[in-house]
């Protein structure tokens, strides 16, 4: 595999964030020098910029110092809940197309540019499992935004190679407690008699952050350009069958009690995918069953 990447260098944003460290430490494994960009106010590390997507020159010249061959576009607001809708937009949307006029200014184009969509644009859907054709209907305002992206990549097609990829829910260690599975392994670890939970009769399908590190090098290597990807196991889990997931793993039931405060208006209720399009393009995923990744990020210290 180090091959693959031998003598190029990947643009990451969002390096520092939970998903860009696993896609980077994925690249330098395939042997990318590996580049990115952090928030500003971090102290950047070799490699790193501390530069925001709104500020378009700072931008532009971070772009053509590093002069990647490929670009994982990760840097987003990626909460569904986060406070602040006009940030939402200003990052998802703006932020975005910054870093594209920037790229499409390169006198080398990148070889492949990954732009981190969400399996969240297909919204409330009577289709059992999502493939990529089925209409949009985002249901929140972190779905319109990474629609609203999408749209807006369009423009840039004839001069970038773009893969738009939408993962489906994924979690592992490294992820903020305020996602749903991180919030619920914490609780056990801690051996909590209790947890407040919003709505309980949701299904998703969780994937395994390391699958989908790897599914993104994948991409970034066979370049499909102009091509749209859902990221997922299409296998669908009940927020039921997590929690007894976890009482196995820890060896006792904790007692779940409904928050109204967190319950989501306009909840999607089923978001389970095909992933047909991302196997034939990439080969057989290295899918991990929920519970091995439940085990893996209960048994991790707690700094990890």
């Amino acid at each position: 595999m180090a091959a693959e990447g031998s003598g190029k260098r990947a643009l990451i944003t969002g390096l520092s964030g939970f998903t860009g460290r696993y896609v980077a430490q994925e690249l330098r494994d395939a042997g990318y020098e590996v580049f990115g960009t952090v928030t500003p106010g971090h102290t950047p590390a070799e490699g790193e910029f501390a530069v925001d997507l709104n500020d378009r020159a700072g931008l532009a010249a971070m772009v053509r110092q590093v002069k990647p061959d490929v670009v994982a576009h990760l840097a987003a607001i990626a909460f569904v809940g986060h406070g602040d809708i006009e940030q939402i937009y200003r990052v998802n949307v703006a932020g975005t197309r910054n870093l594209l006029e920037a790229l499409a200014g390169l006198e080398k184009k990148p070889s492949a540019v990954l732009l981190a969509s969400s399996a969240n644009i297909y919204g409330n859907t009577d289709v059992g499992v999502i493939g990529e054709d089925v209409p949009p209907a985002p249901a929140n305002d972190y779905a319109v935004s990474k629609l609203a992206m999408e749209y807006m990549a369009r423009l840039w097609q004839d001069k970038l190679p773009l893969i738009v990829v939408r993962p489906f829910n994924y979690t592992g260690i490294g992820q903020h407690e305020n996602f749903l599975l991180p919030k619920i392994v914490a609780h056990f670890r801690r051996q909590a008699a209790d947890i407040e939970l919003g709505n309980l009769h949701v299904w998703r399908d969780f994937s395994d952050v390391r699958m989908v590190a790897k599914s993104y090098r994948k991409l970034l290597a066979a370049a499909p350009a102009g091509q749209a990807f859902n990221i997922c196991s299409g296998h669908g889990y009940s927020l039921g069958e997590a929690l007894d997931m976890m009482a196995d793993i820890a060896g006792y039931r904790i007692n779940v009690q409904v928050n109204p405060a967190f319950v989501r208006a306009n909840e999607v209720v089923r978001l389970v995918g095909d992933n047909r399009r991302l196997v034939a393009a990439t080969g057989p995923l290295a899918a991990l069953p929920l519970a091995d990744t439940l085990r893996w990020m209960y048994s991790a210290s707690p700094s990890a």
